[in-house]
């Protein structure tokens, strides 16, 4: 476990050990801490796709002290802190605020624990964090000058996460659609089910977070004693979670607009093909007709048709007949006219 501390106002950044974050939760009045705890046996994409994240979290091995008693934290009903496959939380108790907050990593998606109080703001997530590296930096552009404005400033930078990576695939699903009318390649349709599994899967990570954060907040709201900046700071999270609901819905709309465009391209493909070899069979259709009837021994062919002349000339006259004429209706009607104007 490494313990990274930022002290507020003045930006210090330092990592102590265990002893000393638990005497300075406990002493100073602005503090910041990010515990960063070693990747798990099971990621959490892998609990994902086999259905475990909808079922019990799973609990802390037997003898691993949990997350807020190594902290010295007094709080009840923290056994969740830091847990892995641990569901959407958003709970506000009176004194502090407890929170599982998805965020974007790359092509994963992994959970920030975060517990706020008046004095304090903890973080836990599993791995490398690039979060708490330039996380003073970043504060020191923010009007932050306590822990609730940090608290949204973080959420704020956990729903970017979000929108960066629905707009980067969304501008992958509209490339590839452009790319369909120059070239279409079986790739391409494995690149868009690639793009339409990540929309679903940013929905279903973040949806159930806004739902139960909007619900603690719209309820935090309707009390007077409510202070007014934090009050604006909430419902500029919720338009934010809202617009970025509307990227990830904009992307699944591109990718189902990218199939149904392969589609269309592909059916007015085949509908072209289909129509030359119509073509072709009036071509050879007279032929066959002629090649079955001259085949039949009746006495009236064998006895009437005496020359070779005569032979050639309904074998071939007639072919060229009916292929003239059926050129002459392919002409005069839409069906010459539209097979041009495809080629």
């Amino acid at each position: 476990m490494e313990l990274t501390v930022v002290s507020m106002p003045d930006m210090r950044v330092t990592r102590p050990d265990v002893a000393e974050v638990r005497a300075r939760l406990a002493s100073d009045p602005f503090l910041l801490v990010d515990v960063e705890l070693p990747e798990g046996e099971v990621p959490e994409e892998d609990l994902l796709e086999e259905g475990l994240l909808e079922a019990e979290p799973a609990r802390a091995p037997a003898g691993e002290e949990a997350v807020a008693d190594l902290l010295g934290l007094d709080f009840e009903g923290l056994d969740w802190f830091g847990r892995v496959g641990e569901q959407p939380r958003a709970e506000y108790l009176g004194d502090r605020a407890c929170l599982v907050v998805p965020l974007v990593r790359g092509e994963q998606i992994t959970h920030v624990h975060v517990l706020v109080t008046e004095r304090f703001l903890i973080t836990v997530h599993r791995g490398r964090g690039e979060q708490a590296r330039d996380l003073p930096e970043r504060l020191a552009r923010q009007e932050a000058d306590d822990t609730v404005a940090v608290l949204f400033f973080l959420l704020g930078e956990a729903l970017g996460t979000f929108r960066r990576a629905a707009v980067q695939a969304l501008l992958e699903a509209e490339a590839i659609e452009d790319a369909l009318f120059e070239e279409r390649r079986p790739e391409q349709l494995y690149r868009l089910a690639r793009l339409r599994r990540r929309s679903a899967q940013l929905h279903h990570f973040l949806r159930p977070f806004l739902d139960v954060t909007d619900e603690v907040l719209t309820r935090r709201m309707l009390s007077p004693a409510f202070p007014q900046e934090r009050r604006r700071l909430a419902q500029e999270f919720q338009t934010r979670g809202r617009l970025v609901l509307a990227d990830i819905e904009s992307l699944k709309e591109a990718t189902r607009r990218a199939f149904a465009s392969h589609a269309s391209l592909s059916a007015g493909e085949q509908n072209g093909v289909i129509n030359r070899l119509a073509i072709v069979s009036v071509v050879f259709l007279p032929l066959s007709f002629l090649t079955g009837f001259f085949g039949m021994n009746f006495t009236f062919l064998t006895d009437s048709m005496e020359s070779r002349e005569e032979f050639w000339l309904l074998a071939v006259g007639l072919q060229l007949l009916v292929l003239a004429g059926c050129l002459y209706v392919l002409h005069r009607t839409r069906v010459w006219r539209r097979l041009r104007e495809d080629d």
